[in-house]
């Protein structure tokens, strides 16, 4: 795993997550399989967080696209403002 910058490092905290990011999805844009992802939420969340978030993803379907069915629709909040190259609009 490259080093990465707080910045990066907090999207991808955040997109773990989230319910409906696949695993996939972080390393397409990021290139941390699960593997790197469990470990660098592990160093970088309160211990009880890393636990609450581990029982989260565990056996979750959302999370892997190979387990999702196909007629999952993605959810966009129209608050929600496009990202593009993980840089997120001002407002």
């Amino acid at each position: 795993m490259k080093d990465k910058t707080l910045i990066e490092i907090d999207r991808i905290i955040e997109m773990a997550w989230e319910d409906r990011t696949p695993f996939e999805a972080i390393f397409n844009q990021f290139e941390i399989n699960e593997k790197e992802l469990i470990s660098l939420m592990r160093n970088n969340l309160k211990r009880n967080s890393f636990k609450l978030w581990r029982e989260r993803v565990s056996g979750r379907k959302t999370k892997h696209l190979k387990l999702r069915e196909n007629n999952i629709d993605r959810f966009k909040c129209k608050m929600q403002r496009n990202i593009s190259n993980n840089k997120i609009s001002k407002r």
